[in-house]
């Protein structure tokens, strides 16, 4: 029974998995804990004209490109999602990589807002699932986004100005919950992997499989 449930699994169709949430509220934490779990769960690499930090690797945290390189992809329609962020640069998802991880099972999992969720839903609705995060208290965010030491007082009021448009949106996504803690919230949501990867809908070998069993009833 193990080996039929094991092949199945490998036949299924993959899951795009949106994660959302304010800046602080433990995003990055938890989507990392989850790739390192999950040896089927990949990350969407995005493009970006957003210079590199120090510590980032091409092809690892973003894809790197010139404005002029990122205009080429926007007439070739190579985007699933694409979108302009508050800090003057320009992200956007490649087709090509994430149906490449799709169509052999495996799942991807994006770290993007609102306006990228509906534009993907758009473009592929029956392969997306979406989940909101919410901190416990704006006072936790602040200290959170604080403790971090990784942006001046400028940058964290500006993303502190940014929470009440960006929660405004939390009924577009299919799960919300409140991340006490990494882990808690690191959980709650391989649960919710464990529920949407046995969807009918992604079980794409359970018709062959079904038909075998009632071949078995009618012959015995």
């Amino acid at each position: 029974m193990s080996e039929i449930i094991e092949k199945l699994n490998n036949v299924r169709r993959g899951v795009m998995f949106v994660i959302e949430a304010p800046s602080g509220t433990g995003k990055t934490t938890v989507i990392k804990k989850l790739l390192a779990e999950d040896p089927k769960l990949n990350f969407s690499v995005s493009v970006t004209t957003r210079k590199r930090r120090e510590g980032e690797v091409d092809g690892v945290d973003y894809h790197y490109v010139s404005d002029e390189e990122y205009d080429q992809m926007l007439k070739e329609d190579a985007f699933y999602e694409f979108v302009d962020s508050q800090y003057g640069n320009r992200y956007g998802t490649l087709r090509s990589e994430v149906d490449g991880f799709i169509n052999v099972g495996h799942d991807v999992i994006f770290d993007m807002d609102w306006l990228g969720l509906r534009q993907l839903k758009e473009k592929a609705a029956e392969d997306v699932v979406s989940i909101y995060m919410l901190p416990p208290s704006i006072k936790e965010l602040r200290r959170r986004l604080e403790g971090r030491h990784t942006d001046s007082r400028e940058v964290i009021e500006k993303r502190m100005g940014l929470i009440e448009e960006k929660m405004k949106h939390w009924t577009e996504y299919d799960y919300v919950l409140i991340c006490e803690n990494p882990e808690q919230a690191t959980k709650t949501i391989q649960k919710i992997f464990s529920a949407e990867r046995l969807k009918r809908k992604r079980q794409v070998g359970l018709k062959d499989f079904t038909q075998s069993l009632l071949d078995e009833v009618h012959h015995g």
